[in-house]
Order: C-alpha cells, then structure tokens, then sequence
C-alpha cells in the first residue's frame, strides 16, 4: 500500500465529496436531511482520506509530511474538515462547498502528479519536532485558507452591493485561530534549527518568508482592532497575506535564492 494505490482513495473521497456538495443545495421537506446527508457524505470522504494517510503512514515507515505532494495530501484533509466543522457550527453551505472544491483540487494535483516513490528522512528531519511542526503549520494554512474563502465571498458581496453580514467577523475567527497555529510553527521550527543546525533563525529563504507571512497576518489582526468597520479594506489584505502564505509554501522554492536553502528537502 502506498502512492500507487493514491488514485483508488482519491476518486473515492472526490465522489463522495461530490455527491455531498450536490447535496447541500438539493431542496427537500424532511427537517435535518439538508444538514446530515452533506455531513455524512463529507465526513465519509474525510475518513477515506485519513485511511490513505494512516496506510501509507504505516507503509513508507515515517510521517508522510515530507515532500510538496504530501503536505497537498494533507491540506486535502484539513480544508475540508474545518469546512465540515463550521458547516456543523453556523450552517455555511457555501464555505463547506468551497472546502470540498478546494480539497478536490489538490486531490487532483496529486493524481496528476503522483508520487510513486518513498524518500527516506535526511537526518536534520529525525527530529521530535518534525511533526508537531509540520501539523500546526498545515493546520494554520488550512484555517488561514479558510479565512481567504470568507474574504472572497465577503468582497464579492460588497461587489455585488450587498451589506456586510457576519462574514468578517467569521474571518476573524479563523485568522485568531490560524495564527496562534502559525506562530506556534514558527517556535517549533526555531527549536528545531537549534537542535538541527545550531541556531535559531539563519534568515533562510523559506524563514524569511514565513515571517514575512507571520508579519501579514499580525497587520491584518491589528487593523481590524483599530478600525474594526472598514471590512473592505481589512478583507483585502486577508487577500494579500493569503498571496503571500502561497509564496511562503511553494512558491518561494522557485526562488534563484532558494537553491541553497535547508528547505530543499521539501521540494
């Protein structure tokens, strides 16, 4: 069990991610159907991903948080299950279908890309702080990805001359949330480059970058403090600090800077 049998989880998560977002918007008379049967779908979805990461967890003989393919495999995971908790909580049908889309999206980029091999960790990856610095930081990207769904649904309201509801404060939500996960990425990755490398911090390309990430979302958290009724405003620079969190977990590796960093390893 491994990559190769990726293809049979995946099309069996995304069909049933389908079916319950087709689910969401079908009308029906019976009280409680609209809630459970796109909650049931969801989170059997969830559980057929899971299985895939637990099995191949089990089969490559360590984390499979690695490469850029398995931090998608868990992103995949983590999107749709906050969409499916705040769904259960507020009843956002439009976020859970966002979720799942977005979830599906990079189910697909792995098919397209498959993984069919199985690198071993380098020994600056034999560290306790491996994975609890790898689930915080892709817990924080999911959350803060969720909070960018609020933003854009939000600023396309706005566009379409509707007032601003409670979608902001929901924004809010998952930015508090996210960037407590953010900043406790930042610590265990500190931690352990000291224990790695010797130091805390060399300003390396990618630390550079989740700093400058880091920076965004605090710019963001303190301006909704100042001028907490100027929501246009602060959902565009959710946008930008979303842009920049991009840049921060792929986008920095194509970077002429990046070729000799100590995060090659991700690549």
């Amino acid at each position: 069990m491994g990559w190769i049998n990726f293809e049979y989880y995946a099309f069996a998560a995304l069909l049933l991610w389908g079916v319950g977002s087709v689910s969401l918007y079908l009308k029906t008379d019976k009280q409680g159907i609209g809630v459970r049967v796109p909650a049931l779908f969801s989170a059997a979805g969830l559980a057929v991903l899971m299985l895939f990461i637990l099995l191949l967890w089990l089969k490559i003989d360590r984390p499979p948080m690695r490469t850029l393919g398995e931090t998608r495999l868990w992103y995949s995971f983590l999107l749709p299950a906050i969409g499916l908790v705040s769904f259960l909580r507020w009843r956002y049908k439009w976020l859970l279908a966002y979720s799942l889309l977005m979830g599906g999206l990079f189910l697909l980029i792995n098919i397209l890309h498959p993984e069919t091999y199985d690198k071993s960790l380098m020994p600056a990856l034999q560290s306790v702080w491996f994975i609890p610095h790898v689930i915080v930081y892709m817990f924080a990207y999911a959350l803060l990805a969720a909070s960018s769904l609020v933003a854009l649904k939000a600023v396309y309201q706005d566009y379409r001359g509707k007032r601003w509801n409670t979608l902001p404060n929901l924004a809010d939500n998952f930015v508090y949330l996210g960037f407590s996960f953010l900043t406790m990425g930042l610590l265990f990755g500190a931690l352990w480059a000291k224990e790695a490398w010797g130091h805390y911090w060399t300003w390396d390309p990618k630390e550079t970058w989740a700093f400058i990430t880091w920076t965004a979302y605090l710019i963001y958290i303190h301006y909704r403090y100042k001028h907490q009724h100027r929501h246009k405003q602060a959902m565009w620079i959710l946008l930008i600090a979303f842009g920049l969190l991009m840049v921060c977990w792929f986008g920095v590796n194509y970077l002429p800077s990046a070729q000799n960093s100590v995060h090659t390893y991700t690549s």
